[in-house]
């Protein structure tokens, strides 16, 4: 495997095959963003006079071919080829001549891995915002619907209060708002431009790294050049953060469904198509796809620990350990996107059972209701309380169905279209628009 930085001394097989890793697997990730970040280099480059005018024109057909390439499906790292900045210097180098060798003039595969990386962050956060957004709409039209139906809530797994299928599934509308202000910090982080900062200590060419800001739509500079190169690791750790939070919600939910579809409860169920069977016991529907979403979300919920393992104890600078920070945030970010959706698939096809509540073992759930009405009525509220009790223990306990609730977010005022309201606010937040104009604008 020959690696860009070899010299003439060849690298032993088995250290070159060590050291690469996963990185052509796992580079397919970032291959777009690698394109996107050189054509935005290149254009720095040609502005500070380190190529031509015509190169920089033939260059950018290049890497616009290469980009509609790896979009089709058709990109490749070839066998021998140490990684995707490699390929891509090696099809322009094949294809220009000397020309292809000068795109990687002032900067380090520390920067450009390091912008591929924020790149790559940036876009995946904004599928999960799309992708969240689209769970958040479910959650919230499912509470609306079915928010008449009430439900029995509980503490310590024990019957508690009152509560409805409106509060259930809107709860976990507002609770993806949380975790997208989680994500908009990670937005934060990520949104900001390495470039430029090569091995972590600039470079004496004049660069012009707000330009390269500019053109990528990133927010800001990292400005301090060796932080720019701390940022990894710290990127990738607040990006697990951010989807540990989601993945939480996730898995509350999940667990809830699993619940609540048992026999034991009966409060929702699903078409048979969307259930598996025993292979022995033919009354079995299992929720296995909430226990998967489940399984995996906790998993995700690891992840920031994982990542603070592998770079807990580093010094400023670049290390080698940091490639592994690839291996596990990749794949956790393509299973986190699969729950979303098939989460939401699970929604669109839930059955809600509207005969809960006048099930005999629910009825000291209104034992609460039945003390504020004597409060309402000019009890104190200790007496009130003590004869509710009294009469639970002696079992003449009759529980009035009739309940009113009408403060905020009350069984009863859900204000569902606040709820509303603040997921529109945190998503305005984003600058997803100005970043598809810049890119856009690069790739022409």
């Amino acid at each position: 495997m020959k690696a860009i930085w070899e010299k003439k001394i060849k690298v032993d097989a088995s250290v070159a095959n060590f050291t690469v890793g996963l990185d052509q697997e796992m580079d397919m990730y970032l291959a777009e963003f690698d394109v996107l970040g050189s054509l935005a280099h290149i254009k720095m480059l040609e502005s500070i006079n380190l190529i031509t005018a015509d190169e920089l024109k033939n260059l950018s057909t290049g890497l616009v071919d290469i980009y509609k390439d790896i979009k089709a499906g058709n990109f490749v790292i070839e066998e021998g080829v140490e990684d995707v900045h490699s390929q891509v210097e090696l099809l322009l180098t094949r294809k220009y001549g000397d020309a292809g060798k000068k795109i990687h003039s002032g900067r380090s595969r520390n920067d450009q891995v390091l912008l591929d990386m924020k790149l790559y962050l940036r876009d995946e956060i904004f599928q999960f915002t799309e992708l969240t957004k689209v769970l958040f709409d479910t959650f919230l039209s499912l509470s609306e619907k079915h928010k008449e139906i009430i439900i029995p809530g509980y503490t310590h797994m024990q019957v508690a209060m009152p509560s409805s299928f409106g509060l259930w599934f809107g709860a976990y509308a507002e609770a993806l708002i949380d975790d997208m202000h989680v994500l908009r910090s990670a937005y934060s982080v990520c949104n900001q431009n390495p470039l430029g900062s090569a091995a972590g200590y600039g470079s004496s060419f004049p660069l012009n790294r707000t330009m390269t800001t500019t053109l990528l739509g990133f927010d800001d500079l990292a400005y301090n050049v060796v932080y720019a190169q701390m940022g990894r690791g710290k990127t990738e750790k607040i990006m697990a953060f951010a989807m540990a939070s989601l993945a939480s919600t996730l898995a509350k939910f999940s667990m809830d469904a699993c619940l609540f579809m048992s026999q034991n409860f009966s409060f929702i169920s699903l078409p048979e198509a969307f259930t598996t069977g025993s292979s022995i016991m033919p009354h079995k529907k299992n929720p296995d796809v909430f226990e998967l979403v489940r399984g995996k979300c906790n998993r995700i919920a690891a992840l920031p620990n994982d990542i603070t393992l592998i770079t807990s104890n580093l010094s400023s600078g670049y290390h080698r350990d940091m490639q592994l920070l690839k291996e596990v945030l990749f794949p956790a970010i393509q299973d986190l996107k699969n729950c979303i959706s098939i989460l939401k698939l699970m929604l669109d096809n839930i059955i809600v059972n509207k005969n809960i509540i006048h099930d005999e073992k629910y009825k000291y759930c209104f034992s609460v209701e039945e003390v504020n009405n004597r409060v309402l009525k000019g009890v104190p509220f200790r007496d009130a309380y003590l004869d509710v009790g009294l009469e639970i223990a002696a079992g003449n306990f009759k529980p009035n169905y009739n309940i009113q609730h009408t403060h905020e977010g009350s069984l009863g005022n859900l204000c569902n279209d606040m709820i509303l309201a603040k997921m529109d606010h945190i998503l305005d937040a984003f600058n997803f628009k100005i970043v598809e104009e810049r890119l856009n604008d690069l790739l022409q």
